[in-house]
């Protein structure tokens, strides 16, 4: 009997080539789609993260507002109110705050960057806290917006609603609505409005 020459061997190692360059070809494509994935979730997460911090506001206001009249004529000189951090808010730079205050007929922007001294346009004071610009948690900042200035008049009589807008750097802008009371009286009297 002659042996016979087949080639049943050599089509099996083949086929098992095949088989783990297809396994191996697999596992580099699941690899790449995990790694692809996972990396889309972390940028998922993060524009959350951001957006949420961005959304939310940092600032609270913290007791009353005080409205301060002229001596000389029965409307709103300065607005005088405390700040806090809102619970969960990341600290806030105090010398990076923009005011906005408007009414119906006027209105007047307040960026505290650019307060010199005499313009009596925005005054701050740590009530509670450290020595810095920045406002942390635990602490208080007491402002006052000069709203009738040489400059900036807005005209806040009795009655009248008036907006105060703060928005810090980073983070939601804080917005308090208002009244001025009725009967506004001369001379430098003072007004709690809630």
């Amino acid at each position: 009997m002659k042996n016979k020459r087949t080639e049943d061997a050599f089509t099996g190692l083949e086929a098992a080539i095949v088989l783990i360059a297809f396994v191996v070809v697999a596992a580099v494509f699941s690899y790449v789609v995990l790694g692809a994935g996972f990396f889309t979730t972390q940028k998922s997460q993060e524009t959350v993260y951001t957006a949420a911090k961005q959304a939310s506001s940092n600032l609270a206001q913290s007791g009353p507002l005080i409205l301060e009249t002229n001596g000389a004529v029965a409307k709103v000189e300065n607005i005088t109110f405390n700040m806090k951090l809102a619970a969960g808010g990341s600290p806030v730079d105090m010398t990076k705050v923009t005011y906005f205050l408007t009414t119906s007929n006027s209105s007047a922007t307040f960026v505290d960057q650019t307060v010199t001294a005499g313009t009596n346009k925005i005054s701050r004071l740590e009530v509670l806290g450290d020595t810095d610009n920045l406002m942390d948690p635990d602490e208080m900042w007491q402002v006052t917006v000069g709203a009738n200035t040489a400059t900036d008049k807005v005209l806040i009589e009795e009655g009248d609603q008036f907006a105060l807008e703060i928005r810090p750097d980073v983070g939601a802008a804080l917005l308090l609505q208002k009244y001025a009371p009725a009967g506004l009286l001369l001379g430098n009297k003072f007004y709690e409005v809630y």
